[in-house]
């Protein structure tokens, strides 16, 4: 039977079990919209492009499926940028269509034309023009399966908008088999069996887990890894929820803004056991002093991210899940492992004597506002965050128990990602309350979708940590530029006037007793709701490494 292109594109979608899609219509993609009028995927329409790859992200990370975002060619297109830069960065799979001006028109400066897989070529994992619609199926499938398999990513699927009126007899393509693309799942035997020797002897072993972790749905394999050879867990903010921070092994989040023991342990251990992580800046602080003591052994997918930023002893490329299945088996093998109750006893000393603490006095502190939202909904949450301050008091005092429940940009960190990113998150798990965490200045930058909530029903709730500055840019300007708070003063609006204006609720809470009613109070209305807190304005967020220093040269334990 022959169909039209954007008709096979529709067919397409179905058949990769796409239930839901983020957009923006316009005139190189009204052939799509037209046949998205008569389909059974749900389409939510967001109030910018923007917002609609942050929603798809969202929904990828707190479902595993493939997000799937639309924009028109040229401004719309290029709008997208941002969000597929942070699903980029933080390997999420997202499948981004965009329109294009007609074929014979492109490199003729056309209205609306923009060469959108020329822009996007360094922030996706690949991209593909479609030029002839005989290829348009093969490419759908492609794309769906390069965003989800090896190291997931963005791919970017650009149809001009006259191969979306021809026509040509749909064919499905059962198989997909890209030359050159070939990931490893499995890791070398002779590298698993050096690792577990590396771990058998260690006698002060750590493991430090990324976002990989919950990517490959390995979290129950690092749980019994770490309590098989009784090593602490430390875990970056991409694997916040990979290990539970209830666990007595676990350190919380290493790094820049970690927990100081996290840091100390790093600094000290004699094995370090990276699973899905890339080491980053923000986590190895000075490169020349991380880790001086420690053998390093490292599991990813991706084999450009090992030894890429620290020279590591054993390599392991394949899908952590299946790696950690591989060493736990060969562990049994061994008859002795390395006592590590020494090592442990100096862990839990370095843990009572820094604890993450702040001083509970005056107007209200963020960190209590965080404490009381896991409080109040029992660590089962999904949260997200806008980026700065806000996303770091989450990291730090929301105690993240569960995988895909913590929502954050991490590499990009793209201030304006948590409002849209909770719409995608709430749409893919819609019994799942969704707090976004966000700051005063970031939720500025789409809050236009609570038109996008309010329209669709999208329950979600937006916790505002309301103090007037650009915070963490302030921080930063309060301990190394003399307090000069060049431009990051703000003029707010009135957001609970903004919330109802739109048909939303909005809570002002300006003490602290008002906190957990307010909490309370907005988990019972079915409408998004906005409580903007006004917190302690100056607060900072400790403990903190400076740039350049090493992760255990913290400094300002107590905010």
């Amino acid at each position: 039977m022959k169909m039209s292109g954007a008709q096979i594109l529709i067919e397409c979608l179905k058949r990769e079990g796409v239930e839901v899609m983020f957009g923006y219509p316009g005139g190189a993609v009204l052939p799509i919209f037209d046949r998205l009028y008569d389909s059974d995927i749900h389409f939510i329409l967001t109030r910018h492009e923007q917002a609609a790859a942050h929603a798809a992200d969202g929904y990828a990370r707190a479902t595993g499926k493939v997000g799937v975002c639309i924009a028109t060619s040229g401004p719309g297109a290029t709008n997208l940028t941002t969000g597929i830069a942070t699903a980029y960065m933080d390997s999420i799979p997202l499948v981004a269509i965009t329109g294009q001006v007609k074929t014979f028109l492109i490199g003729n400066d056309a209205f609306q034309e923009a060469d959108i897989t020329g822009v996007t070529r360094p922030i996706t994992k690949y991209n593909y023009l479609v030029k002839d619609i005989k290829e348009l199926a093969r490419i759908i499938r492609e794309a769906f399966h390069l965003a989800s398999t090896g190291r997931p990513g963005p791919v970017l699927v650009d149809i001009p908008v006259d191969i979306q009126q021809q026509s040509r007899e749909f064919i499905w393509p059962e198989e997909v088999n890209i030359r050159g693309y070939k990931p490893t799942y499995f890791g070398h035997p002779g590298q698993i069996k050096k690792a577990v020797k590396l771990i058998v002897e260690s006698k002060r072993p750590l493991i430090y887990a990324g976002g990989g972790v919950i990517t490959s749905g390995a979290h129950q394999e690092l749980k019994s890894l770490a309590e098989k050879i009784q090593a602490p867990v430390t875990t970056t903010l991409m694997g916040l929820g990979g290990f539970s921070v209830l666990h007595p092994l676990s350190l919380g989040m290493l790094g820049m803004h970690g927990t100081v023991y996290a840091n100390l342990a790093v600094q000290n251990a004699d094995l370090i056991i990276a699973i899905g992580a890339r080491f980053d800046d923000r986590v190895t602080g000075r490169l020349d002093a991380f880790a001086p003591y420690a053998k390093i052994i490292h599991i990813d997918i991706d084999p450009s991210s090992i030894s890429k930023n620290v020279k590591v002893d054993v390599p392991i490329v394949g899908d952590a899940r299946n790696i950690l299945g591989q060493i736990l088996e060969e562990l049994v093998e061994r008859k002795k492992i390395s006592d590590t109750k020494d090592w442990l006893k100096t862990i839990y000393e370095w843990k009572r004597k820094h604890p993450l603490k702040y001083e509970d006095k005056g107007r209200i502190k963020p960190q209590y506002v965080v404490e009381q939202i896991y409080e109040i909904t029992k660590g089962e949450a999904i949260i997200t965050t806008e980026v700065g301050q806000n996303q770091m008091w989450a990291a730090q005092w929301y105690k993240f128990s569960q995988p895909r429940t913590f929502l954050s940009s991490g590499g990009l960190g793209t201030m304006g990602y948590g409002f849209p990113a909770a719409i995608g998150a709430k749409v893919g798990c819609p019994d799942r309350i969704v707090f976004d965490i966000a700051g005063d200045g970031s939720i500025q930058m789409n809050i236009q979708e609570l038109a996008t909530c309010v329209c669709n029903k999208i329950n979600v709730k937006v916790a505002i940590l309301n103090n007037g500055y650009l915070g963490m840019v302030r921080q930063w300007q309060e301990l190394f530029y003399k307090k000069r708070y060049a431009h990051t003063c703000l003029y707010n609006p009135d957001f609970v006037k903004l919330a109802e204006s739109y048909g939303a609720v909005g809570i002002r809470v300006t003490k602290k007793e008002e906190v957990r009613p307010s909490i309370e109070k907005a988990l019972q209305i079915d409408n998004t709701v906005f409580i903007d807190f006004h917190i302690e304005p100056e607060e900072n967020v400790f403990p903190m490494v400076p740039a350049g220093e090493a992760i255990d040269r913290m400094i300002g334990g107590m905010a």
